[in-house]
């Protein structure tokens, strides 16, 4: 099920949202996304190139740092964390605050191998002008496309390589 960006009362909504469910436990599927150097093999935006080893995600007020595929390093602090269920961080250029855009990833056990995920990008606070576009571009396909291949990855122990 997705749900894509909508127009309410003349006002854009800026979140956006897909859901999935996966034939993988919580567990595993969280692993791949609280580890930042994992993330470039199931981010479906091809926004990202390389996070250094040994950053895993444990708890709010953690930072990472990602490279993206323009070069830049972003700052990712995390400011949502229930271990194997909810992560959520506000990426931002080193040394400065977030700019007021978020990504979520929500799991919901629905058993032991399988598990409901949620993929959300808000981007409320958004001002900035030059991010702006990109945001609008992000689309609740963009983000089903990241579950599938987390989907791909989780199912398949880990072991798929893109390149």
């Amino acid at each position: 099920m997705c749900f894509h960006r909508v127009m309410a009362h003349d006002t854009e909504v800026r979140v956006v949202t897909a859901t999935r469910d996966i034939a993988s436990s919580a567990e595993q599927i969280f692993e791949l996304i609280a580890d930042p150097s994992e993330q470039p093999r199931w981010d479906a935006n091809d926004n990202l190139t390389v996070a250094p080893t040994g950053q895993r995600v444990r708890a709010v007020g953690d930072v990472f740092a990602m490279t993206l595929t323009n070069g830049a390093v972003r700052e990712n602090h995390i400011v949502e964390f229930d271990e194997g269920r909810l992560i959520a961080w506000l990426p931002a250029e080193i040394g400065a605050e977030p700019p007021g855009h978020l990504w979520r990833w929500e799991l919901e056990p629905i058993d032991d191998t399988h598990t409901r995920v949620t993929h959300t990008y808000e981007w409320s606070d958004l001002t900035d002008e030059k991010r702006l576009i990109r945001a609008r571009a992000t689309t609740a396909d963009n983000l089903l496309a990241s579950i599938d291949r987390l989907s791909e990855l989780s199912e398949a122990g880990g072991q798929i390589d893109r390149d």
